[in-house]
């Protein structure tokens, strides 16, 4: 069996990882494809945590100024609790166990986050869903993974993206944008990259959790990045 290189880890999906070619709702063969790169990263005996988006249905900055931000906010938070429902239930047809515990108490259909509990899940070999962020609006899926991820102790923070990695620019919308194979964490702040929030960036810092960017459609993409093999952008220290 091949070593990882990182033993526990959090694995960071948007929303629109879970979608279809209309870029919302959920599409069965993604949701399958995503959930088979997570049992191989668990069949080599790491320990999993995965924080997901709720873009696909619903994202607070969708509204108009006529809503109120927190319930925006709050409104994207319960779109991660379908896409984590989701997640755990093809996850479990696959022979794995799988908690989702929410930011928001939503007990008739999860546990409410409680970092003890989460630790013994992981320890017993289980994979537990992070739903609803950090549970406050005015604060990213982003920063929610980068919180569970120091609070989990993980050793690394993978980003699954819809992207191979952290360009200079947009490269959808210029061709020449240059790819970075490694960063720091303070490159990604002063050059403004949007890897992720400025605050999940210096949680990470302030923490020391490495963040592997790379593009979930990558084959055995999850996988390498535990694995330790280059693969979209590193950022370190």
């Amino acid at each position: 069996m091949q070593k990882p290189k990182y033993g526990r880890v959090v694995v960071k999906l948007s929303g629109e990882a879970l979608a279809g070619e209309s870029g919302s709702g959920i599409d069965h063969a993604k949701l399958e494809a995503v959930a088979d790169q997570i049992m191989s990263v668990k069949a080599l005996g790491v320990e999993v945590g995965i924080v997901i988006g709720g873009g696909n249905f619903w994202r607070g900055r969708q509204a108009d100024s006529s809503m109120n931000r927190t319930t925006a906010d709050h409104m994207g938070m319960l779109a991660t609790i379908i896409n984590a429902l989701a997640v755990q239930d093809c996850l479990e047809h696959k022979g794995a166990e799988v908690r989702v515990q929410t930011a928001l108490t939503v007990t008739k259909v999860a546990e409410p986050y409680i970092l003890r509990k989460a630790m013994r899940h992981l320890e017993k070999g289980r994979i537990v869903v992070f739903a609803c962020g950090t549970g406050n609006p005015y604060f990213s899926t982003d920063t929610g993974a980068a919180l569970r991820a120091a609070e989990i102790g993980a050793d690394a923070l993978l980003l699954a993206k819809n992207v191979d990695g952290v360009y200079d620019s947009d490269p959808a919308v210029n061709p020449d944008a240059v790819k970075f194979e490694r960063l720091t964490y303070m490159q990604v702040i002063s050059k403004g990259l949007k890897a992720m929030d400025t605050t999940a960036i210096t949680m990470c810092m302030d923490n020391e959790i490495p963040i592997i960017a790379f593009a979930l459609d990558e084959p055995d993409g999850i996988k390498r990045a535990v694995l330790g093999e280059k693969i979209g952008t590193y950022i370190g220290k």
